[in-house]
């Protein structure tokens, strides 16, 4: 294993999700008006920094759930790349949201033998209730992986496996692949007039 790839199998995993969270929030705060007007910047903002953090082979297996079996290799490798896709227009179009929010993280204790944690936090607005976000992480050979988020108690994962569940009973593991892939594509954030 080479020192990098232990050297990230060794950071704790709440320090790499504030991390994480604060190094993507000051290039939000410094290149705003640039990401704004190119929202290809934004998916590569979200590849490059916060992708690598996620299981999105396990996200999409739990959120699947009793289904997942009975897909093909083929069709499991387009569930999770399509589950990705979306996500990461999802979470970009979020991210050009953000503007004077603070995302505080909670302090947590983590004993050595742990190997799956939950990592809590809030976004706090001005004149707003802080918005709880908790990042369920499990560690692996190549570090912390988060495989579900919570929002405000709800999760991801969760949420994604009942809609998922009647896709699939109305149109097949092929109908849910392609419903991902209509909904990746429709999730993509908008340039700004004049862009």
């Amino acid at each position: 294993m080479s020192s990098s790839l232990a050297q990230a199998a060794d950071i704790p995993p709440d320090v790499l999700a504030q991390t994480t969270t604060q190094e993507v929030l000051s290039i939000l705060k410094k290149d705003k008006e640039s990401l704004s007007d190119n929202p290809t910047r934004v998916y590569q903002l979200v590849e490059a920094k916060i992708l690598p953090n996620f299981d999105f082979n396990r996200m999409t297996q739990l959120a699947v759930g009793k289904h997942w079996p009975r897909a093909t290799a083929q069709q499991k490798q387009a569930l999770v790349t399509e589950f990705r896709n979306l996500l990461v227009r999802t979470y970009s179009s979020s991210l050009l949201e953000f503007s004077n929010q603070a995302v505080e993280f909670k302090p947590m204790t983590i004993k050595p033998d742990d190997t799956d944690v939950t990592v809590h936090s809030e976004i706090r607005q001005p004149g707003s209730q802080p918005i709880p976000i908790d990042y369920s992480m499990y560690k692996t050979a190549f570090g912390w992986k988060v495989y579900d988020v919570a929002i405000d108690s709800v999760s991801l994962v969760t949420n994604y496996r009942a809609s998922f569940s009647s896709t699939i009973r109305q149109s097949g593991i092929d109908g849910l692949i392609a419903t991902l892939a209509a909904k990746s594509h429709s999730a993509k954030p908008a340039a700004r007039p004049g862009s």
